[in-house]
């Protein structure tokens, strides 16, 4: 009996072992969304530009979106920018923001300086069409097909290799879809 009791320490970390080496071979970034496949949550929420102006789902022009959460609070928002004022110039989707728990006027200084690449952005400033979205921080990006669907939910910065990967063979299916009336 007390060579039981005295493996149960080893049993113990061998299994704390298995679990961390299991965890280590994760992909951080490869965050599962239960929202993936499912319609793009229903909200009402202010402009960030003109607080005035109400923005809903009906907001969206038709087709393929990207919705890019950010805010000035996220280090690697700033270095994701230069590369969503690249796409912005795509004509083949549109590029909308979420600002998220976040400050009207800083927000509105930042895209003042580093230059708006959005069609419009969302202003959530208490976080509930993030949290309707599922997000966990900032950045985030979400593919939201034509028939409003989120097809893709990404948590990291979007860089080119990550956009020619991960992103584009999306939106290129996507294309094709709507090509073929689907």
């Amino acid at each position: 009996m007390k060579v039981i009791i005295r493996l149960i320490p080893l049993i113990l970390f061998l299994l704390l072992g298995v679990l961390l080496y299991r965890g280590l071979s994760l992909n951080p970034q490869d965050m599962p969304s239960a929202l993936v496949g499912k319609q793009f949550p229903a909200f009402t929420l202010p402009s960030l530009v003109n607080g005035e102006k109400q923005l809903s789902n009906a907001s969206f022009a038709k087709g393929i979106k990207l919705v890019n959460v950010w805010a000035t609070w996220c280090p690697s928002c700033k270095v994701e920018h230069p590369f969503l004022v690249k796409l912005a110039q795509d004509k083949r989707f549109n590029l909308y923001g979420l600002n998220y728990k976040d400050e009207r006027q800083p927000a509105q200084q930042w895209l003042k300086n580093y230059r708006d690449p959005y069609v419009f952005t969302i202003f959530d400033q208490q976080g509930s069409l993030g949290l309707n979205l599922g997000v966990f921080g900032a950045p985030e990006t979400f593919v939201v097909d034509h028939n409003n669907v989120i097809r893709k939910r990404f948590a990291g910065v979007l860089e080119r290799n990550v956009w020619q990967r991960e992103f584009l063979p999306l939106i290129n299916t996507i294309e094709d879809e709507i090509a073929n009336g689907q």
